[in-house]
């Protein structure tokens, strides 16, 4: 092997280390960009999730403005979660199968199929949508209208008892509660 071949294999040798090193440099920068991006990411999911929950919170107190402009109410609606469920969507009692923020059970959504029925409706409600906000409240709302029931006291103890809420004395305690929040 003569000098100049090893100078050239020489000279090949580190041209190919000193690339090797510029490319792990460069990947380890990479690299490092990508853990900066992540993690910019991240924050703006933060943000983005923090902003949806603004959100939410904008559509629902709207819905009970319009829910209680639209009934005469004060904030009824409001109160009558807050009882059942302190606002609460997924609140769930096992022992009473009692779904959602309005605390609805199964009969209650077939009390509600069967009034939509009667009115000739195409509305028909699952017992998954006790989950909804959205749905729960129009049930609460087919159900007031159906029962006629015009006053605060009305609508919170037959909400609580049924359609004879207003002669069960057990939900007097409820209306209590309920009244208690809407600060009468």
């Amino acid at each position: 092997m003569t000098k100049s071949n090893t100078d050239q294999i020489y000279f090949t040798v580190t041209a190919i280390m000193l690339l090797m090193m510029a490319l792990i440099f460069v990947v380890n920068k990479a690299s490092s960009k990508v853990d900066q991006l992540q993690q910019e990411i991240d924050i703006q999911n933060q943000i983005l999730d923090s902003l949806q929950l603004k959100i939410d919170t904008l559509i629902w107190e709207q819905e009970m403005w319009y829910y209680n402009i639209d009934n005469n109410t004060t904030h009824l609606l409001s109160a009558i979660m807050f009882v059942e469920s302190s606002y609460n969507d997924s609140a769930y009692v096992a022992s009473e199968d009692a779904v959602g923020c309005l605390q609805i059970r199964k009969c209650m959504v077939k009390d509600v199929n069967r009034i939509l029925r009667k009115q000739k409706s195409e509305l028909k409600f699952s017992y998954d949508d006790r989950w909804s906000r959205a749905k729960s409240i129009k049930m609460f709302d087919v159900y007031c209208k159906y029962y006629g029931l015009i006053t605060a006291e009305e609508i919170a103890r037959c909400w609580n008892g049924g359609p004879r809420g207003m002669q069960n004395e057990m939900t007097a305690r409820y209306w209590e509660k309920v009244k208690n929040q809407l600060d009468i």
